[in-house]
């Protein structure tokens, strides 16, 4: 267990104090590596509260730079910054919220090539990214490098959370249990077209957030196996049940998904929107 400094054990007091977490808890928090894909609206909370929290190595991974219009939603951005990389200016919100916290970058997009190599340094993978294409390349990457995934989408007044880990539990389910394929590029409009309620991205983060903190203390009700939908404009909350698709390409009885896959336009989209 780490030798706590003073400063430390008033940061981390109120972790400290509760019984799931504790001195042990805050230490493996202090010692976990996260990768993240996206500083846009759902990276932005995320990237935030695992940094408070203390979060020992945070990898962020996204190609973009900071434009005025991720303002509404992208909150760990500021107006001085637009025109940085998004990594970049991520990193520098996190390290002056908490020193502890190593950030490493990746100004680049992950791609079929790259995604396995980097994750494999990584304990656990957040995908906070706008597209189908991005969202099937993560999900197959950490199937094959045994990575536990927390995935968060959104879009207008609506947004999910759901975490995968098919490689713990043999009936857990992945990404692809639940969509086969992606759509056909162009059918689902993205956040710049169809348009964004920035506070549901905080929303939504913010699950997500809470959710890596419990899969790395190892505490709590899991979401693998289902899925949580968030209505804004209901203000109703939903847990779906998620079951293990035995017809799933990559996860299923007849694997015919063998190694990633690079889907069109996946390499076109932003990330986090």
């Amino acid at each position: 267990m780490i030798d706590f400094t003073e400063e430390q054990i008033e940061r981390y007091s109120r972790h400290i104090i509760l019984p799931e977490v504790g001195a042990e808890g805050q230490s493996k928090l202090l010692e976990s590596k996260v990768f993240m894909i996206g500083a846009g609206g759902l990276g932005s909370p995320v990237a935030y509260y695992l940094a408070a929290a203390g979060v020992g190595t945070i990898g962020i991974a996204d190609a973009d730079v900071v434009d005025m219009s991720n303002l509404q939603r992208q909150i760990i951005h500021n107006q001085e910054r637009v025109g940085m990389p998004k990594v970049e200016s991520a990193k520098l919100s996190m390290q002056a919220l908490n020193p502890d916290v190593t950030v490493n970058t990746y100004n680049y997009f992950v791609t079929a090539e790259n995604i396995r190599e980097i994750i494999r340094d990584y304990d656990l993978v957040i995908d906070g990214c706008d597209n189908f294409p991005t969202r099937f390349l993560v999900n197959d990457a950490c199937f094959f490098e045994k990575k536990p995934l927390v995935s968060g989408a959104m879009f207008r007044f609506e947004g999910q959370v759901a975490t995968f880990k098919p490689h713990q539990h043999a009936e857990g389910p992945c990404y692809r249990c639940l969509y086969p394929e992606p759509p056909p590029a162009g059918l689902v409009p993205s956040c710049s077209e169809a348009g964004i309620l920035g506070a549901l991205a905080g929303t939504v983060g913010t699950i997500q957030a809470v959710e890596v903190i419990k899969e790395l203390l190892g505490i709590g009700e899991s979401l693998s196996g289902r899925l949580m939908t968030f209505d804004a404009l209901r203000m109703e909350w939903r847990k779906l049940k998620l079951r293990k698709d035995p017809a799933c390409p990559l996860c299923g009885e007849n694997q015919t998904v063998t190694d990633l896959v690079t889907y069109e336009q996946a390499c076109e989209l932003k990330f986090g929107e």
